[in-house]
């Protein structure tokens, strides 16, 4: 690792012990973020904000990716407690079936990764920006595998080390910090390797698929749900790019890219595609964007009332509402009520994009890695 990527590691993990305090595990949602340092969090807030200022143009859009790895921090910074919140430990979206609860419908999400995948009991997985770890402790019951997760976020690891240690997993589960860009794992770990909704956070998808594809073992497969536009969005429509522009910046995406990009960059670092299916084009009775769309008749289960109120347009009214006075009167610290906004903006974003099918949050693509690295087509892609 260079002086200059240690130096910002120290200094992140610095931020969070300096912004989050102490026992981090126990804190979750309203109660985590009023416990804040106040200073710590306009700080991380205006880290966050600072690369979306409504300019969309080529200039704006590389300095989002520049400094991707710093506003990526800042952004689980300042959101986690707001998706904990709202939305439970595992931050993605999913397929649901009529009848099917959200947390039932988010588990198969994650079981059907891992089949897809082939993980089984025994293997060595790498979970690439594994979030407060509530997919991979999913998994890990649902397969039996061991798994790493990968975060460059040093307050979602010390969550993700709780959980698991509060739920009986820490023999399967280890979460630690790093670069998924920079990769520091020897070559040819792990067994298979999955992503889920987190890639998008990339400035060049080559970068991280490389990086990926290195430390994976040949023969070995990579699955993940990516964030992409569909091939019916148009960049020159401003309409279209508007809603772009809402995703990227309530949820601290440098660029979203078209699915084709993706599908590029896996050929390019050398996987074979094995599976290609964009699992929210279809016909769903219950679209997978329902939880923000504020339509009850969405609904499928009791138990899922609170959590669609928190999640509905009407629920996120009343937070930024609430969150707006707590900081008012001094309560929330400084730059809540900025986070709330830029939550709804992407809310917004989400649910027109699904609405018009430009976007999709579960591109679902399964890959390998040759047994024979000759058949590889590119092994020397350049990451930056």
């Amino acid at each position: 690792m260079s002086d200059e990527a240690q130096e910002l590691r120290n200094r992140q993990a610095t931020f969070a012990k300096e912004l989050h305090g102490d026992d981090v595990g126990s804190k979750t949602g309203l109660k985590a973020l009023l416990s804040k340092n106040r200073e710590a969090q306009k700080e991380a807030v205006t880290k966050y904000l600072r690369h979306w200022d409504g300019k969309t143009d080529k200039e704006a859009e590389q300095r989002r990716l520049d400094d991707y790895n710093e506003a990526t921090h800042s952004y689980y910074n300042v959101v986690t407690d707001f998706y904990e919140y709202g939305w439970g430990s595992s931050f993605h979206f999913s397929r649901f079936y009529k009848g099917e609860s959200f947390t039932a419908s988010v588990a198969r999400h994650e079981h059907y990764l891992a089949y897809k995948a082939g993980i089984k009991a025994g293997d060595l997985v790498l979970d690439v920006g594994c979030g407060v770890g509530g997919p991979a402790r999913e998994i890990a019951r649902f397969t039996g595998a061991n798994i790493i997760g990968l975060n460059n976020n040093d307050y979602q690891i010390a969550k993700a080390k709780h959980y698991a240690k509060k739920f009986n997993l820490a023999d399967q589960l280890d979460f630690v910090k790093g670069d998924f860009m920079n990769m520091q794992f020897e070559p040819s770990t792990f067994d298979k390797v999955y992503a889920i909704e987190a890639t998008c956070h990339a400035p060049k998808l080559e970068g991280v698929y490389s990086e990926i594809y290195k430390v994976l073992k040949p023969g070995g497969v990579f699955a993940v749900y990516e964030w992409v536009m569909t091939d019916k969005y148009d960049e020159n429509n401003p309409e279209h790019r508007k809603i772009a522009y809402e995703i990227e910046l309530g949820d601290g995406i440098p660029k979203m890219y078209p699915a084709q990009v993706a599908r590029d960059a896996l050929n390019n670092v050398g996987f074979e595609i094995l599976h290609d299916q964009d699992l929210a084009d279809s016909d769903d009775e219950v679209p997978w964007y329902y939880p923000l769309t504020g339509e009850w008749k969405y609904v499928q289960t009791l138990s899922d009332l609170a959590t669609f109120f928190r999640t509905s347009f009407i629920g996120r009214k009343f937070t930024t509402t609430m969150v707006t006075v707590m900081e008012k009167v001094g309560v929330a610290p400084k730059g809540s009520r900025d986070v709330t906004l830029a939550l709804e903006e992407a809310a917004v974003g989400l649910v027109a994009g699904g609405r018009e099918k430009l976007f999709t949050p579960m591109m679902l693509f399964v890959a390998r890695k040759p047994e024979d690295q000759s058949e590889s087509k590119s092994k020397d892609k350049s990451k930056k």
